[in-house]
């Protein structure tokens, strides 16, 4: 299962963004917030909700998860 994490910088929209390890847009460490390991990256969103109101996955490397 791959893990989870949220990037601490919000988006232009306001969007806290989960990623993956290996998407060409992985945040600094520093700007990162483990959320765990989950199948799918709908785990993934439901468990940054924890931490930021407005989450959406990665375009690259969550696509299933993000929206417009």
């Amino acid at each position: 299962m791959p893990n989870y994490y949220v990037n601490k910088n919000v988006q232009r929209n306001g969007d806290h963004e989960v990623h993956t390890p290996g998407c060409p847009f992985f945040p600094n460490p520093e700007n990162l917030v483990f959320l765990g390991s989950y199948s799918s990256c709908h785990g993934g969103v439901r468990a940054a909700r924890k931490y930021y109101r407005q989450v959406n996955g990665c375009f690259y490397c969550s696509r299933v998860c993000h929206t417009q």
